[in-house]
């Protein structure tokens, strides 16, 4: 199996910053397109940013240019470096992965996501 762990949310006023981390552990053979993802109240789940096993990012435009999305497949960590953050940034975020793993003798692949973690953007 894999587990991902993220951390770094909280409290921070408008135009502060804050990165998130979160780290992949378990029977990992691969780790291939990394994201990060968030959710409002009332709202669905949305891409905020991705990045494949080759460091090529996208972003939601709604971050461009206030966001930075990176890795580092050594630790199996994703970063994301949120700076001038909004008030409507607020969310629960929530990494993900392309994770192939060991099964027993098999190979499995699969989408796996991370517990989320608070972000909340207020004076």
């Amino acid at each position: 199996q894999v587990q991902l762990v993220e951390s770094g949310g909280g409290l921070v006023q408008p135009g502060g910053s804050l990165r998130l981390s979160c780290a992949a552990s378990g029977s990992i053979f691969s780790i291939n397109d990394m994201g990060w993802y968030r959710q409002a109240p009332g709202k669905e789940r949305e891409l905020v940013a991705g990045i494949t096993s080759g460091g090529s990012a996208n972003y939601a435009d709604s971050v461009k240019g206030r966001f930075t999305i990176s890795r580092d497949n050594a630790k199996r960590t994703v970063y994301l470096q949120m700076n001038s953050l909004k008030p409507e940034d607020t969310a629960v975020y929530y990494c993900n992965a392309d994770a192939t793993y060991y099964s027993g003798s098999y190979l499995l692949r699969r989408i796996v996501w991370g517990q989320g973690t608070q972000v909340t953007v207020s004076s």
